[in-house]
């Protein structure tokens, strides 16, 4: 049994110091996962992986009703969900009209900046959730697979161990997942 599953373990009996344990434990896995997600987003995004890591760890770790894991996978699987939860919630809030909606700043030399419409990625990860909760309602273990692969980079093998499948059966949800999101995305 490892450190981190060992914390977890004493954190779900109701350890109040073992959840003060756990963070240097998983700091670094936590950054390294947050680094990934955020590096599939848009460029000059204003989160940092740091304040992702913390958010996401007061999410995961701060409800006691949320501390039933099932081993360090589990763990990092529901980690990489309050990441995946965070960045949307910031893509929502930035695609509100307080925050400018679709509009961005552009600078014409010495002129005061104007607002342009955008295109942006941020309309993507919206409509990916949106398929997501759809695919989520109809078949929710190839949904889970999807956040899993997608999200927190896990490969096909681990991925198939967390949802309980075997590796051949997460090969065929995945390909049908994939195909599933991208008739959703492309209107089919």
């Amino acid at each position: 049994m490892t450190d981190v599953t060992r914390t977890l373990s004493l954190i779900q009996k109701g350890d109040p110091a073992a959840a003060e344990r756990l963070l240097p434990l998983v700091y670094d896995e936590l950054r390294h996962l947050a680094a990934r997600m955020l590096a599939q987003e848009k460029p000059g995004q204003t989160l940092q992986a740091t304040a992702l890591v913390h958010e996401a760890y007061l999410r995961v770790v701060g409800r006691v009703e949320d501390r039933q894991w099932d081993g360090r996978r589990h763990f990092f699987g529901a980690a990489a969900e309050a990441m995946r939860r965070i960045l949307i919630d910031q893509a929502r809030h930035k695609q509100s009209a307080k925050a400018g909606g679709p509009l961005r700043r552009v600078e014409l030399g010495i002129e005061p900046p104007l607002l342009a419409p955008e295109s942006a990625p941020v309309e993507d990860l919206l409509a990916l959730d949106e398929a997501l909760r759809e695919l989520e309602a109809e078949h929710p273990v190839k949904a889970q697979l999807v956040k899993l692969r997608f999200f927190t980079g896990v490969s096909l093998e681990d991925a198939a161990e967390m949802i309980g499948v075997s590796p051949a059966t997460a090969k065929r949800y995945w390909v049908f997942a994939r195909a599933w999101l991208y008739g959703k995305l492309n209107g089919e």
